[in-house]
């Protein structure tokens, strides 16, 4: 992202999902409410001040003097690994490692996306990259977890995956000649008038300046995914039709420590489960070349044990 420092510091630790079971405690850390043994997770910001008016106002995403996991702090790629005692997050005991590492970033993100949306139940939420990794498990969480009829877009490859996470609708975004005859397939389906919101979960230019047609009076967009590459505005975000249907564009960088909490008993509950698979360290290598040629299907958890 050319909006963020490159490169990282040599040796850098990657990881941002981590799940692990606590081997000690330094000073203080016993009024955290944790102790040796416990299994928590660290999350993307895997460590705020606390103090700075963003954590004060609950927007620990955009903490002032945050740590991200993986970018410029060591990561979860690792056997040990240093978290602050009060901002790791407390498994379920009733929830697999393997099942909660991937709350701790995607689904705290899209669950904090889908509340941040305005959206009410019964309406209508559109997911663009509905398949992927965030999009799949937002279509889950809206379905079965907030009452929202959901509407996913994304590759033909990807159309089981998407139906199967919930969404009463798919639609092939390549099967359509133009944007215009897109838009058209998404109107009809929502019965004419748009969908009250639109998660963008793909790294996609196009897909953002696809998402303002898709949306009704009142509606809104929440940008989740970011594209790579020069920074690009969002093409079709004109402000006489936003100002004459009312729209708002909203964003989120990731939830709080309440929302990690809130997915986690989610997925506890079984609401959502997420579309992975479980790979050794040496497979990394190949992992992210799927990433890299938008093969991959849901996420893919590291096994480090």
């Amino acid at each position: 992202w050319k909006s963020l420092p490159y490169p990282t510091a040599p040796g850098q630790i990657g990881g941002h999902e981590g799940v692990g079971t606590i081997a000690k405690l330094g000073p203080g850390a016993e009024l955290a409410g944790v102790k040796i043994g416990d299994r928590v997770g660290v999350k993307w910001v895997s460590r705020i001040c606390g103090s700075c008016l963003a954590c004060l106002e609950g927007y620990d995403g955009v903490c002032f003097n945050q740590a991200v996991s993986g970018y410029y702090t060591p990561g979860t790629f690792q056997q040990y690994v240093l978290g602050p005692a009060n901002y790791v997050t407390p498994i379920p005991d009733s929830l697999s490692s393997t099942d909660a590492a991937p709350m701790l970033c995607a689904g705290v993100t899209t669950y904090a996306a889908l509340k941040r949306s305005g959206a009410k139940a019964g309406q209508w939420v559109i997911v663009s990259g509905a398949g992927g990794g965030l999009g799949h498990i937002a279509c889950q969480l809206g379905a079965r977890g907030m009452g929202f009829r959901m509407i996913g877009i994304d590759a033909a490859s990807k159309r089981e995956l998407v139906l199967a996470s919930g969404a009463e609708h798919f639609v092939d975004v390549g099967a359509h000649a133009d944007d215009a005859a897109l838009t058209a397939e998404v109107l009809r389906l929502t019965g004419g008038p748009g969908a009250a919101a639109v998660l963008v979960c793909t790294a996609s230019n196009t897909a953002y300046a696809q998402a303002m047609g898709f949306l009704r009076f009142g509606g809104t967009l929440v940008c989740v995914g970011m594209p790579e590459g020069a920074l690009t505005p969002i093409a079709t975000a004109f402000p006489n039709t936003m100002c004459a249907k009312m729209l708002t564009i909203t964003s989120v960088a990731v939830g709080n420590r309440r929302e990690a909490g809130e997915v986690l008993e989610f997925a506890a509950r079984g609401v959502v489960k997420t579309h992975l698979r479980v790979e050794r360290m040496e497979g990394l290598a190949g992992v992210f070349e799927e990433m890299a040629e938008g093969r991959l299907m849901g996420r893919v958890v590291l096994d480090l044990s």
